[in-house]
């Protein structure tokens, strides 16, 4: 039953993978860590800094600073409100540059247990203040910001490798997907519904209650404005903090 449910889930990952034939592909590396840090009998604060590397590693091309705060309804529900800052990097013909974008954002997470599997499962809500760029002087300027929103939702499975209940310490495997979808008006994103999928396996150790370090490959497809898709492979170590 349990070895079914884990082989299951790992096939369900790699055909999402596998099904994005013919977009453009490239390799990049992130770096990422997430606190969740106890300030209160029901509350806490969330934060969570990454940084992402552009096609082939060459140079920055995301840094994304996140914060926010959690009220835990019940051992199960949390709910989440905060606030992002992101800087991308774009190019416009030759020019290169940095352009920021800040969000709200709202999130509703759940988690349980199926047998020695801990899931996990996120709604998230996001209102995107997206910075415009021309170019002025031979560089990028951020002239103005349009407004989109976007929702997206997050699935995610960590299975010990020696079925410890309760998980304090040790190896697991880590297998999680994440859809983004824009609504409302589409006019400063892609155009489309669709905007990204992520679907990430990795090994990690737990090396107490409050500490967990990931690694391992994920998969970005994203849809660009009219037929163009991306394939981002992407090498990623993740820390995670709780106090």
């Amino acid at each position: 039953m349990k070895k079914g449910l884990f082989l299951g889930l790992v096939l369900f990952f790699m055909g999402s993978i596998l099904n994005r034939v013919g977009a453009q592909s490239q390799f990049s590396g992130w770096l990422a860590t997430f606190a969740t840090i106890k300030s209160g009998k029901k509350t806490s604060v969330h934060a969570d800094i990454q940084w992402r590397s552009s096609a082939q590693v060459e140079h920055m091309q995301t840094l994304l600073i996140r914060s926010g705060l959690n009220y835990h309804l019940n051992k199960q529900w949390t709910a989440t409100a905060g606030y992002a800052f992101t800087y991308n990097r774009r190019q416009i013909n030759d020019i290169s540059g940095y352009a920021p974008e800040h969000r709200i954002w709202e999130q509703l997470t759940y988690g349980h247990r199926i047998n020695n599997i801990s899931m996990s499962h996120r709604l998230r809500l996001e209102q995107r203040f997206i910075g415009q760029t021309i170019v002025q002087n031979n560089e990028l300027k951020t002239d103005g910001y349009g407004y989109a929103n976007r929702i997206r939702y997050f699935v995610k499975g960590v299975v010990p490798f020696r079925g410890q209940r309760p998980f304090t310490k040790g190896l697991f495997a880590l297998m999680q997907e994440e859809v983004f979808l824009n609504f409302g008006s589409s006019d400063y994103t892609n155009g489309k519904t669709f905007d990204q999928n992520r679907v990430f396996l990795a090994i990690g150790y737990r090396l107490n209650a409050l500490f967990d370090i990931e690694a391992g490959y994920m998969n970005v497809y994203s849809s660009g404005r009219n037929d163009a898709f991306t394939n981002n492979n992407v090498a990623q170590i993740a820390w995670y903090i709780r106090l």
